[in-house]
């Protein structure tokens, strides 16, 4: 994310120190590993920075970040923006598809032990923030339910550029994925 971050922001008119510290503490307690808990995060990261005599609107600013940048099955409003929130959030988009993304996407799959998939269960375009966090569906589920969306959903130029390439990438995944699962060329 980081990586992703600092190159996007080269292209855009933010300050860069507030878009590095967003995109290395954006998950610095990520909820999904917190019981769901979405005041870890931001509560760990203030008090770090504060710790490190970080500008107080800096932190505030970071913090503002890690509440906002989440998907969070998408069909909620962001309450806070910024030139920053939006190179940080593109960056950790970016970070969910493409190449790295699929390795994320089944390692966490396994980590919950969820099929790999399951041809009767169909993704859920429409949940509600509660059922997103809550689903269990099989892991290619998650690459029509999240993945492939966020293409869609990038703030910056750079950043719909790169997703481009990388939901492209997920296409081709997938299409190679149901030719090897049917048994087909």
């Amino acid at each position: 994310v980081y990586n992703n971050a600092l190159l996007i922001a080269k292209d855009e008119n933010v300050d860069e120190f507030v878009v590095a510290l967003g995109a290395l503490l954006h998950d610095i307690a990520d909820s999904k590993f917190h019981d769901g808990d979405e005041t870890v995060g931001p509560r760990i990261a203030r008090e770090f920075l504060f710790k490190h005599n970080v500008d107080s609107k800096v932190i505030e600013h970071v913090v503002l970040i890690i509440e906002n940048i989440s998907f969070k099955g998408g069909n909620e409003d962001q309450k806070f923006k910024s030139a920053e929130l939006n190179v940080v959030q593109d960056a950790d988009r970016l970070d969910a598809i493409g190449a790295i993304g699929i390795a994320r996407c089944f390692n966490y799959g396994g980590f919950k032990n969820r099929a790999i998939y399951n041809p009767d269960i169909q993704p859920n375009l429409n949940m509600s923030k509660a059922e997103y966090k809550a689903s269990h569906a099989p892991t290619i589920n998650h690459f029509y339910e999240k993945l492939l969306l966020l293409k869609d959903r990038m703030n910056t130029i750079t950043g719909k550029k790169i997703a481009l390439e990388r939901h492209n990438y997920m296409l081709g995944f997938l299409k190679q994925f149901y030719n090897e699962w049917n048994g087909t060329l």
